[in-house]
């Protein structure tokens, strides 16, 4: 089973739920603001379900360990 951390960054982690609270929950990073990009992001539910995937997500909050 994966592990799902967030940033070791702590500035990194504060910018990010900052702009997720001003956008109501979608990715600051993403200029449409619709399912696919409410966090945790489509794009990162797919990063996660890839068993090869080992990474951070689109904006950098979480990370996704092997």
């Amino acid at each position: 089973m994966a592990k799902i951390r967030l940033n070791e960054d702590a500035a990194v982690v504060k910018r990010v739920r900052e702009g997720l609270a001003r956008t109501g929950g979608y990715c600051p990073c993403r200029l449409v603001q619709n399912e696919d990009t409410k966090c945790m992001c489509l794009e990162f539910r797919r990063q996660i379900a890839d068993e090869n995937f080992e990474g951070y997500c689109h904006c950098l909050l979480y990370y996704k360990e092997k």
